[in-house]
């Protein structure tokens, strides 16, 4: 346990530096990927992309995860892609002008609190593409908003919870009170009853993704309270909920993105939501001129939504979980479950 408490530690002090020293640096300006993008490498037909991002790219989450999407597409399509990190709600609107002002094509927002700033923006530059994630808007001319199923990804994570506890009680631990969050929220609850049908969900929002004592502090209330599974959903907050999970000896589902290498005696697996999917499809459709103006959803039908298990854990697993997760996954994907569907009929969502 020790050994894992110092590797989480670590994580946070790397998470800090960022914040304190380089992390400042990148605020101000665009990070290119892992090449370096001399003038002279850049070729002129390249497709520019910039990808806006709420907190650290290695939060090993939700930030960690789009990252991801644009190497892929650098990869794929053979893209210029740069990124900027730690973007606040005050500077979004002045961050998505300034590369539009410098002639990217496409300017990816990686949250949903990027939509105000996208919508407001995107009127002065008809002809660059503007998209936002974890969202549903749109407007045309050039507005998209492209989201992984938050709700599938939400179900997927309860209800490995669900097949886990020992206790009957599990625990949800999100970040911001927004849209995306609550929907996943609905679903690990929807998910956990489905494996446990008397099984009891604590949950709630602590209001922040960076404050990872307070996300820690949380878990273990839930803990205290008899939770003995928790999924954390807090970007670089949720580092917190798998710290507890470790000093508590109790089990961790990770979320957004792997998550496993944090405490690989501690989490069972990690529920995906891929964003490096869905960028690298998104930017297919811009190179081949069929980007629209449109919501884009992708869920595990596209391989989008899904469970990441951690090799170190499979041995401590229950008899048949992988083939039960798996079963549902395949419902997913046939569309025979729907857990939006389930979550209006049960008066969960609109």
């Amino acid at each position: 346990m020790k050994k894992l408490l110092a590797v989480l530690t670590a994580l946070l002090l790397l998470l800090g530096a960022a914040a304190c020293g380089g992390g400042q640096k990148q605020e101000g300006q665009p990070q290119g990927g892992e090449q370096t993008q001399s003038s002279g490498q850049q070729a002129e037909e390249k497709l520019k992309v910039a990808l806006l991002l709420p907190g650290p790219v290695n939060d090993m989450g939700w930030n960690a995860s789009a990252y991801e999407g644009l190497k892929e597409a650098e990869k794929h399509h053979g893209i210029e892609g740069v990124y900027r990190e730690r973007v606040s709600q005050s500077e979004m609107e002045e961050a998505f002008r300034a590369f539009a002002t410098q002639g990217f094509d496409v300017i990816i927002g990686h949250g949903f609190e990027f939509g105000d700033a996208a919508q407001k923006v995107a009127k002065d530059f008809p002809d660059v593409k503007f998209v936002v994630t974890s969202s549903t808007i749109s407007q045309p001319p050039n507005l998209a908003s492209l989201q992984v199923m938050n709700i599938e990804a939400g179900f997927l994570g309860g209800y490995l919870a669900g097949l886990l506890t020992k206790s009957g009680v599990v625990a949800y631990v999100g970040g911001m009170d927004i849209p995306p969050i609550r929907n996943a929220m609905i679903g690990f609850e929807l998910g956990a009853k489905m494996a446990k049908p008397d099984v009891e969900v604590l949950k709630t929002m602590t209001g922040s993704f960076e404050d990872v004592a307070k996300a820690k502090e949380q878990a273990r209330a839930f803990i205290e309270q008899g939770a003995d599974v928790v999924l954390g959903n807090a970007d670089q907050a949720g580092l917190g909920v798998i710290q507890a999970a470790v000093e508590k000896g109790v089990i961790a589902v990770g979320y957004d993105h792997d998550q496993s290498s944090a405490a690989p005696d501690t989490i069972a697996g990690t529920s995906i939501q891929s964003y490096p999917i869905a960028i690298d499809y998104l930017i297919k459709l811009v190179k081949e001129g069929k980007f629209e103006p449109k919501f884009y959803g992708m869920g595990a039908a596209e391989g989008a939504t899904g469970i990441l298990w951690n090799p170190q854990f499979e041995s401590k697993l229950p008899a048949g979980t992988k083939d039960k997760v798996r079963q549902v996954i395949e419902d997913l994907k046939s569309k025979k479950l729907d857990v939006e569907k389930m979550a209006r009929e049960q008066g969960l969502m609109n």
